[in-house]
């Protein structure tokens, strides 16, 4: 018996049709920037899903466009930071319904308490939504600068690695960041 016909991912499919887009965009640096920040605070879509396609693209501004990403993230991480710090009270469960669970919410906030800077630093890097971390970071009244120095170490060992990678890999880059 044959498998049924797999259908197409569709999300992959937008996503890999708007890299495609902002490759051949005069406004790529904008647009990446904007992408990373949004992918920051409000999209839970992996901002590598674009910025592998468009390193392999662009692999002269290989270090530009790890650079810009980090940019758009850090601002992504201060604006959620500062939702968690100031309005958390107020709309913090409806946050958290939106990007986690009241669960896994809670133990982010005992590991924010008790870990802090090195539990920020190991969510930054490892491909789970940052988003959970900021409010929690900015909820538990965390140092905003030490929060700021983990956010951009991590992020930046995770962009600069990825340019890095498609400096090594070339084209191969996108499988082996799938492995």
């Amino acid at each position: 018996m044959s498998e049924p016909p797999r259908q197409p991912d569709r999300k992959r499919d937008r996503l890999y049709q708007l890299g495609k887009r902002m490759i051949e965009s005069r406004h790529v640096l904008w647009g990446l920037g904007l992408a990373s920040f949004l992918v920051s605070i409000i999209v839970p879509i992996p901002l590598e899903a674009i910025l592998i396609p468009l390193m392999q693209a662009r692999r002269h501004q290989l270090f530009l466009l790890a650079g810009i990403a980090l940019l758009g993230c850090l601002l992504g991480a201060a604006t959620g930071y500062a939702v968690g710090y100031f309005v958390f009270e107020a709309i913090g469960q409806q946050l958290v319904e939106w990007v986690s669970t009241p669960e896994q919410f809670e133990r982010v906030r005992q590991n924010m308490e008790s870990g802090g800077f090195w539990f920020v630093l190991s969510v930054g890097v490892i491909p789970v939504p940052f988003q959970i971390a900021m409010l929690a970071a900015g909820a538990t009244g965390f140092s905003f600068a030490l929060f700021m120095v983990a956010s951009a170490i991590s992020r930046a060992i995770r962009y600069f690695g990825l340019a890095l990678l498609v400096l090594i890999a070339g084209n191969r880059a996108q499988a082996l960041f799938e492995r």
